[in-house]
């Protein structure tokens, strides 16, 4: 159990650097880390990408705090918006947990392979907005945010690799796009690990320590250290050229979702 422990503390790490850095939830790297690990130490594998959606997604709470307080700190989280987008993030999120608890592990792996691919080529192209384009009214945000927390929740995100693209499209800048999106993951995250308790609840054959599809020695473990990391990454972020540091992050997301989809299918 102990290198299990200290293999969640170093992923905990680079998850809470990452979330503060960009504003996303760390969940990009968690899952497919965790889904690798729960896999080794042989969970049930109708349960796997379940187990890693759910213990990510309850991870991101206490990381979304902790980034949203050091992006608070910079001035970079705008409130009206965080404000008119979380009704829909809420409902969005719970609906989104329910289905991806009713979904075999494999399909819901493609899905999570599919969307984060499309989120590392966003990135790597850097894609301009229009300079005209601006936020949608009260009625849009809510439909924005049912969107993103749907699929948030599916993919167990803190949303960010959603919501930081959609502002900046919207001509939000960047900088408070990712602080923004820090304030927007605690919803998403606080109403999908809810989700996935219930979600997991009277599942068959889950691992000991298991709350649902939580499983709380992971949990505990990245917990500790991804709030430290998180206020470091946001330091990071207001500091160096966010499109290089895009780049890096998409790269990494490819090796680890072709390690996580080699597992799965191999």
């Amino acid at each position: 159990m102990n290198e299990w422990f200290l293999g969640y503390l170093v992923l905990g790490a680079v998850a809470g650097f990452f979330a503060g850095l960009l504003g996303v939830g760390g969940g990009a790297i968690m899952v497919p880390v965790l889904a690798m690990m729960f896999a080794a130490q042989g969970f049930p594998e109708a349960h796997l990408m379940h187990l890693a959606l759910g213990t990510s997604m309850a991870t991101i709470v206490f990381t979304s705090i902790s980034s949203l307080r050091a992006h608070h700190k910079h001035g970079a989280v705008v409130w009206p918006i965080v404000r008119d987008i979380a009704p829909g993030i809420v409902v969005g999120t719970l609906l989104g947990a329910q289905i991806a608890g009713r979904v075999p592990t494999k399909p819901l792996a493609i899905f999570f392979a599919i969307f984060i691919a499309y989120v590392a080529v966003q990135m790597i192209l850097n894609v301009k907005p229009k300079p005209s384009r601006n936020l949608p009214g009260k009625a849009g945000m809510f439909g924005v945010g049912a969107f993103i927390g749907g699929i948030s929740s599916l993919v167990a995100i803190g949303g960010g690799s959603l919501s930081v693209p959609f502002m900046t499209w919207c001509n939000v800048k960047v900088h408070h796009a990712i602080g923004t999106s820090a304030a927007i993951g605690f919803p998403i995250a606080l109403a999908g690990t809810i989700g996935y308790m219930i979600a997991g609840y009277g599942a068959a054959e889950l691992p000991a320590g298991s709350f649902g599809f939580i499983y709380l020695p992971a949990l505990a473990a990245t917990v500790i250290v991804s709030m430290l990391m998180a206020p470091i990454g946001a330091k990071v972020a207001h500091s160096l050229p966010v499109a290089t540091v895009k780049k890096i992050f998409a790269g990494l997301l490819v090796l680890l979702l072709a390690k996580m989809l080699h597992g799965l299918f191999f």
